[in-house]
Parts: structure tokens; C-alpha cells; sequence
């Protein structure tokens, strides 16, 4: 387990529902998913497209949020195919957004992530 060092943005997939929920409170809570098990799934820029493919296929109406981890629990763990992961322990600050995009599907359904979408503004 690693905490975070580096001042690399971090990406969350998350449905739209949950992110305007999460705007009215001031904090994102997490999926489902996220809270059995403990803390929220993000992913690194080189992993995020994949993450979208495998996770989320035929899910519509999500957003790419592009986190600035400075100051949160986020923690480099050992999961899919070995890699290590980014992990956030606790809620996370809507105000640690830095960008919120929407992710289109194509015509299989399958989310389409763009190096454009990962670039900060």
C-alpha cells in the first residue's frame, strides 16, 4: 500500500444521478460498489479507459471526474492484472473536482474515454 505522492489527477467513473447528489451535500459518498467495499474505486490516467470497458459497458449517463488528490486518503493498492490501483479512503470533496465531463457510449456500448477528456483545463 502506497499513499499518494504524486500530484497526478486521479479519475472517478460515476453515474450522473450520483455526482448531483453529491453536489447538493458537498461530498461524494461513493457507489454501491464503493461502499461494500470501504472505500472509492478511481483509477490512474492510464488506467481509466479500461476501468470505463470493463466496468461500465451499456451504463449511460456517466461522468468522468477528474480528482486533485492533494490532501485525501488515497492509497496505491494491488488489484486488476497486478496494478496498482488509487484507492480513496473517505468521502470525496466535490470541491476536489477539477473537471466533471460526460462520458458518450459508442454503438456497442462500450464508454469512450479520450485523451482530451484526461488533459486538466
Amino acid at each position: 500500500m502506497n499513499t499518494n505522492t504524486n500530484r497526478q489527477p486521479v479519475f472517478k467513473i460515476c453515474a450522473r444521478q450520483e455526482w448531483h447528489d453529491a453536489i447538493d451535500c458537498g461530498f461524494y459518498k461513493g457507489s454501491d460498489l464503493d461502499m461494500a467495499d470501504g472505500f472509492i474505486h478511481l483509477s490512474t490516467r492510464d488506467q481509466v479507459a479500461e476501468t470505463a470497458q470493463l466496468h461500465f459497458r451499456a451504463c449511460e449517463n456517466l461522468l468522468l471526474v477528474t480528482i486533485d488528490a492533494t490532501g485525501l486518503d488515497v492509497r496505491y493498492e494491488e488489484s486488476r492484472h497486478g496494478q496498482m490501483f488509487p484507492h480513496l479512503f473517505g468521502d470525496l470533496p466535490v470541491a476536489a473536482a477539477i473537471s466533471v465531463k460526460p462520458i458518450m457510449l459508442d454503438e456497442k456500448g462500450i464508454p469512450v474515454i479520450t485523451t482530451d477528456m484526461l488533459d486538466v483545463d
